[in-house]
């Protein structure tokens, strides 16, 4: 691979390097850019042709070069005379104009290194085509080695060869005098135009009919460069050294059979011994029979006409042009177009009337370079532009698209813009819109943008409904070339336009119909915003009109990526349509087609709202379900994990920290917003009252009461206890920390000496019962509020009553009483029932059932002790209140059995207290 790069790169400096040699210095250089070389020609293949372009006007040329280091083989006398042969024929080039001679566009130029002048594009030379690769670029350029000649082009180079031939003999009175195949050259087009006058002939009398031409002697002894080529000279310049047009007639016949024939002449002669070739190959000659020339039959005889020995046998130049084998239809075709400046718009139109039969029959080449060029250049006369664009875009079917973009679209930009004459413009844009597939697929997006689309739209507008039709008809066939874009903001809009203002029926039905169409290439709420609503603005209601709206209402609503939503059938869709389903123009079959619809479109509607309304309720109720599921974790969470600052309320609470006094309330938390139904909440609050009563009562153990045993005489517990205790009026409990919820906290023991004085408010006359019943004091915290849930169950008392057990001074487990309240609905935290209640202080009792929340209702004086009192003060503490210790109303029945045994209690407490 590096080996081939290394290769190429040297062969593109070397080519470089000879261009630059060649070319420096010269003056042509100072007009023209050369370029590539490209073909050789000339005589004896003399000069390179390289591509080039002018500065002034970037007009693309052919630069023939001779370098002059190609003659440092011959002696100086012998250069100098192929120089002078050499600018001969350039100059009598430069000097003759004929369509069929090779145009000079800039005369010889001569610098020290080399001879250079200008012609038109050329492709290259006949011998090039026929194989012949003197003096070409290394390697053979592939367009000439690959090239081939189509019988067309033949029948045509040879009729254009004929018709120079022609020129020469009868305008100019000139014979070529080496008409061979490096001395024609291929133009761009594929035309085939004559050079190399270095030998030609003029006429000593040209005034007179019969022309004379004085002929040289042949010299061997010339470089060959300086005599013309032999196998293809006449046999009279040789043998009788005389000449006359029929000499180059005889050189045309052997330029047919070598076209024929690979390049190969008929005969093969010596150059140095010239005199004898001839002399043996005339016998030849005078018995060459038809059979013998391997060319076309139909030309045969006349070639061998070409060939006789006798130059008043051959047929001349003007003969030789009306020949049948140039009857060709191809041919003819080509002539036609180069003699098409010489004809009128009327005999132009009917030629390009038939041409699209004749284009089908010809190659591809000829088509492309030879006759397309012919039309693109006739688009300046606007009156011939309706004959001439059915064959270019014709062609332009056969053309890839990078030959219709570089060939083509130059030359119909102009015309997609054309307006004037107004007949013209109208029967441009009908063929442009028949051929419009064809434009957006060839064309890029940018020039269909610039040009055709603004093409589109102005047949829109036009004022011909014919074309307004056409167009309408044909937009859904290309309508997904088109970008979103340019739809939905330059198409659409007009389209509507033309069905608005329109007087034509047919029109606004073709509009409502291309509408339908094209509804698929656009977004779902552009139609929902900008087409439906058009619908109710048509004024017309032709029958035809109607379905046409029904159409499209039928077409948004089934569409898988369209559709209506149901707010939009129900508040103007169904509204418009069934405005529009009893008009009195619809018949029965009409009538029915818009009920079927709007049947549809309803069933869709409530079938929607329906599967809307179910979603919404069922999305509800699972709401509600979560929401009260939620309380109910919020419950566990604050029974599990303790708030701090309850905690520390629970702790510092009773003794007035930051400011609360003893009995005052507590600033309560803002309850959580539920949504929970009013029932629901009452419900809620029955319970936990009904727990908190509960939870305020005394283990109670059930005893079998015998009527018939006397009651024994009660034991003076207090008398005891003072006793035992005699500095119990100076004792002072501190508050003990705070445990876990609904647990009971063991009193410490008190030592034998006094105890500290009671503070707090409590009241210091009270008596512990024997058997150590003192509790740790906590004041009620918010735990209550805090997420303890409630019940309705029946209560676990046995649980109260078990000794508490583990090690000494760890809290007792009360987590039992979690189960006591377990309600059977879900858990809902009392804090957002109201505010918390204030503490209760000096209520020591309580730390054995947890935190008792006070009763509501305003304190009481307290009732006269019961029995005879040992100065306690009853009245003084509300918990000996005995609306504290009657049994709920609300208890369960599974209670009733433990609660009836409350006259036992009071009876003990009368024996404590005595």
């Amino acid at each position: 691979m590096e080996s081939m790069l290394n290769k190429l790169k040297s062969t593109v400096t070397k080519v470089t390097a000879d261009v630059t040699s060649a070319v420096m210095g010269n003056p042509v250089t100072r007009e023209f850019e050369v370029g590539r070389h490209i073909a050789s020609g000339g005589p004896g293949m003399s000069w390179r042709i390289y591509n080039g372009t002018k500065k002034s006007t970037k007009q693309e040329v052919a630069v023939f070069v001779l370098d002059k280091k190609m003659l440092e083989k011959h002696q100086r006398f012998d250069k100098e005379q192929v120089l002078e042969s050499l600018k001969r024929g350039v100059q009598q080039l430069t000097r003759l104009r004929h369509p069929r001679l090779l145009t000079v566009q800039h005369p010889l130029e001569e610098s020290r290194d080399s001879l250079a002048f200008c012609t038109e594009p050329v492709f290259a030379s006949l011998a090039n085509v026929l194989g012949q690769t003197d003096n070409l670029p290394s390697p053979v350029p592939p367009d000439i080695r690959d090239y081939s000649l189509y019988a067309v082009e033949t029948k045509y180079g040879l009729l254009q060869v004929s018709e120079g031939l022609a020129f020469l003999h009868s305008g100019v009175k000139m014979v070529h005098g080496n008409l061979c195949p490096e001395n024609i050259i291929l133009n761009k087009s594929g035309a085939w135009k004559i050079m190399g006058f270095d030998f030609s002939i003029s006429s000593t009398n040209p005034s007179d009919t019969e022309p004379k031409f004085s002929c040289r002697e042949w010299e061997p002894n010339l470089p060959p460069l300086c005599l013309p080529n032999p196998s293809y000279l006449a046999p009279e310049y040789i043998l009788s050294v005389s000449c006359d047009t029929a000499s180059d007639m005889y050189s045309l016949g052997v330029l047919v059979h070598a076209i024929f024939n690979q390049g190969a002449p008929v005969l093969q002669v010596n150059q140095n011994d010239i005199f004898k070739s001839f002399s043996r190959q005339l016998d030849q000659l005078s018995r060459l029979g038809p059979s013998m020339l391997t060319v076309p039959e139909e030309v045969r005889e006349h070639v061998k006409m070409l060939l006789s020995i006798t130059p008043t046998v051959r047929p001349d130049a003007d003969q030789m042009t009306k020949i049948p084998f140039f009857d060709d239809v191809g041919a003819v075709t080509l002539q036609y177009f180069d003699s098409l400046f010489q004809r009128d718009n009327l005999q132009k139109s009917q030629f390009y009337k038939g041409l699209p039969k004749v284009l089908p029959k010809l190659p591809k080449r000829v088509v492309v370079y030879r006759i397309l060029p012919a039309l693109t250049s006739e688009f300046v006369n606007p009156d011939m532009v309706p004959f001439i664009l059915p064959n270019v875009l014709l062609i332009a079917e056969e053309c890839s698209k990078e030959e219709y973009v570089r060939l083509i679209l130059p030359d119909l930009t102009p015309v997609f813009k054309q307006q004037e004459p107004v007949q013209a413009s109208n029967m441009i844009l009908l063929i442009f819109l028949q051929k419009m597939d064809l434009l957006l697929t060839k064309t890029p997006a940018e020039d269909i943008k610039n040009s055709v689309l603004p093409m589109v739209y102005r047949a829109l507008e036009a004022p011909s409904i014919q074309i307004q039709e056409l167009c309408l008809n044909i937009i859904p066939t290309f309508a997904n070339l088109i970008d979103y874009p340019s739809m939905k903001n330059s198409l659409i809009p007009r389209i509507k336009s033309a069905c608005l203002q329109t007087s034509s029926l047919a029109v606004r039905v073709n509009s409502l119909v291309c509408l339908g169409k094209i509804l698929e290439y656009l977004d779902k709420w552009f139609v929902i915003d900008e087409v439906l609503p058009f619908l109710q603005q048509i004024p017309s209601r032709e029958p035809a009109v109607l379905m046409g709206i029904l159409g499209i209402y039928k077409c948004t609503f089934t569409h898988k990526k369209l559709g209506i939503p149901k707010e939009h059938l129900a508040a103007k869709s169904l509204p418009h349509l069934v405005s529009l389903s009893i008009d009195n123009n619809l018949n029965l079959s009409q009538f029915n087609s818009f009920m079927l619809v709007i049947r549809e479109m309803l069933s869709r509607m409530e079938a929607e709202h329906k599967t809307k309304l179910e979603q919404l309720h069922a999305m509800q109720e699972q709401q509600r379900s979560l929401n009260i599921s939620n309380q109910g974790n919020q419950s566990e969470q604050t029974k599990s994990t303790p708030n701090p600052g309850n905690q520390m309320d629970d702790i510092f609470g009773a003794a007035g920290v930051n400011g609360r006094e003893n009995g005052s309330s507590a600033p309560a938390s803002q309850p959580n917003r539920m949504s929970l139904t009013l029932e629901e909440k009452q419900r809620l609050a029955k319970e936990q009252e009904q727990a908190a009563k509960l939870r305020s009562q005394k283990p109670l153990n059930p005893q079998t009461v015998t009527p018939d045993t006397p009651t024994p005489q009660a034991k003076d517990l207090s008398s005891s206890l003072l006793a035992s205790m005699p500095s119990l009026g100076s004792l002072s409990l501190s508050p003990c920390p705070r445990p876990g919820p609904l647990q009971a906290s063991p009193m410490p023991a008190f030592p034998s000496s006094r105890p500290p004085s009671i503070t707090n408010g409590f009241n210091p006359a009270v008596a512990f019962p024997a058997g150590g019943l003192g509790l740790a004091m906590r004041p009620p915290g918010p735990s209550l509020y805090g997420g303890m849930a409630t019940t309705t169950s029946t209560p676990n008392f046995s649980s109260l009553t078990q000794p508490p057990s583990g090690p000494p001074g760890r809290t007792p487990d009360m987590s039992a009483l979690d189960s006591l309240f377990t309600p059977n609905k879900p858990k809902v935290s009392l804090n957002q029932m109201g505010p918390k209640p204030a503490p209760v202080a000096g209520t020591p009792w309580l730390g054995q059932f947890g935190t008792v929340q006070p009763s509501p209702a305003p304190m009481q004086p307290a009732p006269p002790a019961m029995g005879g009192g040992s100065g306690f003060g009853m009245q003084a503490n509300p918990f000996f209140s005995p609306q504290n210790f009657a049994p709920p109303s609300a208890a369960p029945s599974g209670m009733q059995g433990g609660l009836k045994q409350s006259t036992s209690v009071n009876n003990d407490l009368k024996d404590l207290f005595g």
